[in-house]
């Protein structure tokens, strides 16, 4: 089984938007049980909440739920238990880095590496804007999860296996 987690500072807007946009694209491929997805944040400040209600309201409006997540804090054995670890913009994928065993810092990188069309390396902290900025974020990760899924089942998966 691969592993994938979602990380932000929190864990209440970006990383959970990520793993329910992520597990929405693997149920709809039927790959929902060849994938692990989690998300964690770097820091404890919403530690057991549940997503930002305006990133839930987004979501639901593109038919994903993602009230059933709490948030959690990066955790040291996360370097090793997952194969990908994608923070949401540089100041989170620095303090992943600053964590990590050396063996597993590959493992690290930013989401929207795997959107390079959109131009653009960081997810926005959609928290201090309007509605409008959590609509763009699921855009942003959208795309970014399309292309994550594309390297995972070129990388993981038998030739046949690829639906993606």
């Amino acid at each position: 089984m691969v592993k994938v987690l979602f990380v932000c500072m929190g864990n209440i807007c970006r990383s959970p938007t990520a793993e329910g946009m992520f597990r929405h694209q693997l149920r709809l491929r039927d790959l929902h049980e060849r994938v692990w997805v989690d998300s964690a944040g770097t820091h404890a400040y919403h530690v057991g909440s549940p997503p930002d209600p305006r990133a839930r309201r987004a979501a639901l409006g593109r038919g994903i739920d993602l009230g059933d997540q709490r948030a959690r804090q990066v955790q040291a054995e996360d370097f090793e238990a997952f194969d990908y670890i994608l923070a949401m913009d540089e100041d989170n994928l620095a303090h992943l880095e600053s964590l990590c065993p050396s063996e597993h810092r590959a493992k690290l990188s930013l989401l929207l590496s795997y959107a390079p069309h959109l131009g653009i390396r960081e997810v926005p902290d959609p928290y201090y804007g309007g509605n409008a900025g959590f609509e763009r974020v699921l855009d942003m990760i959208e795309a970014a999860c399309e292309g994550l899924l594309q390297a995972i089942a070129e990388r993981h998966f038998s030739q046949r296996e690829r639906v993606v």
